[in-house]
Formats: C-alpha cells, structure tokens, sequence
C-alpha cells in the first residue's frame, strides 16, 4: 500500500505564491516520476512533472511561475506557486509512479487539494 498526501493549498489573491507538498509513505521501493495535475470545470491538465533525476518539465500556462521540485528522502514532490492567476484556480493534483518491494510498479494520487486564486 502507498499512500500520497497533500498539503498547502487554500486561497489567495492574484499575484500571491502558494507552496504545495505532497508526500508519499508505505511499502516504496523507489519513486519514478512525480507530478501535478490540475482539474478545472471542463478541464485537467498536467502541470509539472519531474523525473526520477530532477529534470522538470511544465505546462506552457505555468513556465516562469511554477516550480516543480522533489526531495528523494522524505519521498515528497513540491510545487511552488509564484504570481498566481485566477485562471489557476483548481483542485490539485499529485501523482507518482512507484516501484514497490517484489517488483511490480503502480500509479498512485493523491486526494487532492483546493486552490483558489481570486482576482
């Protein structure tokens, strides 16, 4: 069993940062990728994603604000949140792929996480 949970979201106003964490437990061999998606009304769309080496990638709607980051020891992926939008406005999302002890690998989410931008 895996579990991942999130935390850091909340409200804010345009402009404002928000950090979120997302942190994964239980039986983990090791951790692939971890990223972040968002679901809006009509729509989901991945955020950011980093791999198992550090290297991140980002949605176009967030390259120069979002910063994807991961901590291999705590097991935990971030995403710093600077100059938000209203149109940022969304439940967030973490996932990850795990390698467990035997061998087998599974994708797992979290429960997600409200963030609200006002304008």
């Amino acid at each position: 069993q895996v579990q991942l949970v999130e935390s850091g979201g909340g409200l804010v106003q345009a402009g404002g940062s928000l950090r979120l964490s997302c942190a994964a437990s239980g039986s983990i061999f090791s951790i692939n990728t971890m990223a972040w998606y968002r679901q809006a009304p009509g729509k989901r769309e991945l955020v950011a994603i980093i791999t198992s080496g550090g290297s991140p990638n980002y949605a176009d709607s967030v390259k120069g604000r979002f910063t994807i980051s991961r901590d291999n020891a705590k097991n935990t992926v971030y995403l710093q949140m600077n100059s938000l939008k209203p149109e940022d406005t969304a439940v967030y999302y973490c996932n990850t792929q795990v390698w467990v002890p035997g061998g087998s690998a599974g994708n797992y989410w979290g429960q997600g996480t409200q963030v609200t931008v006002s304008s």
